[in-house]
């Protein structure tokens, strides 16, 4: 899965602000493969980091998994 928020149609708004993306890494595109995204939804379901929040515009690749 590739995240680049960048595609997202949610950039600039408030989602940002409560996005796992925004709170690990906010400079640019990141992959991540199952596993992680997998570590990512686990931290994000005991409240420890936000959900993922990316919705990927018309025309990019959907995620591998299902967005948080």
């Amino acid at each position: 899965m590739l995240i680049d928020c960048d595609c997202c149609v949610m950039k600039n708004t408030s989602a940002c602000d409560d996005c796992v993306v925004t709170a690990i890494v906010a400079l640019g595109p990141i992959e991540v493969d199952d596993a992680e995204r997998s570590a990512m939804d686990a931290l994000a379901e005991a409240g420890l980091v936000p959900h993922l929040r990316l919705l990927p515009g018309r025309g990019d690749p959907p995620p591998t998994a299902a967005t948080g």
